[in-house]
């Protein structure tokens, strides 16, 4: 399987597994098995492992001592408290890189990630590249969370983000083809940007809101 092709799978495997958690299809307690899973998916079991270990990260399941997956127990307002946990993390980072200033090698690798999402969208408000973005979207996200200075706030960014449905990056197939969600996407941009200048001008009350509204935009979708 070419590289692309095995990225593509992978990409599909978590938001079409994401959507079963959510949905109740495969339900909380649940154990995973890669080989009827893969079939499920008509792909193979590579990119459905790799997709079980993204979940982890992103909360939704939980890795077995003895090998394998079980999904996570959550109720749809965990999801809301995980998301607003974020935003309150991330604020932090947001803030603190702002008071604290940071390098300028820092802040270039975040505008030049800025540039490649500005990439990702069309002419048109609901025309957006849904891979690229989503994976330069959590780029952005890891780096925002390191501009704090501070390994600690960046882990914690990175334990909320672990919550049940917090990642930055953890949308639904079923709202990809939602013109209203698209649109929403740009204005999550706008809101990237802002932050990063918000804290280029050492505003730190400012970087701070924009982060706490933007974790809001994500538990509006």
């Amino acid at each position: 399987m070419k590289q692309t092709e095995a990225a593509t799978h992978g990409r599909r495997a978590v938001i079409e597994l994401r959507e079963k958690i959510l949905s109740g299809e495969l339900q909380g307690g649940m154990r995973l098995f890669e080989v009827p899973l893969a079939d499920l998916l008509q792909i193979s079991r590579t990119p459905v492992r790799e997709a079980m270990s993204r979940l982890v990260e992103g909360g939704l399941l939980d890795r077995l001592p003895n090998g394998g997956f079980i999904v996570r127990r959550f109720s749809f307002s965990d999801v809301i408290d995980s998301i607003e946990i974020r935003g309150v993390m991330e604020g932090t980072a947001a803030r603190l890189a702002a008071e604290r200033g940071v390098r300028a090698e820092a802040l270039a690798a975040i505008k030049q990630t800025l540039e490649q999402l500005d990439g990702c969208f069309g002419a048109q408000f609901d025309d957006v590249d849904f891979d690229s973005y989503s994976d330069l979207n959590q780029i952005f996200h890891q780096q925002m969370a390191a501009l704090s200075g501070s390994d600690i706030v960046r882990r914690e960014v990175e334990r909320a983000s672990a919550l049940p449905f917090a990642s930055p990056s953890a949308f639904l197939p079923g709202r990809m083809d939602v013109h209203v969600f698209r649109r929403s996407l740009w204005t999550a941009q706008e809101q990237h940007r802002a932050m990063v200048r918000a804290i280029e001008l050492r505003e730190g009350s400012r970087a701070e809101a924009i982060a706490r509204e933007h974790a809001r935009t994500a538990r509006h979708n």
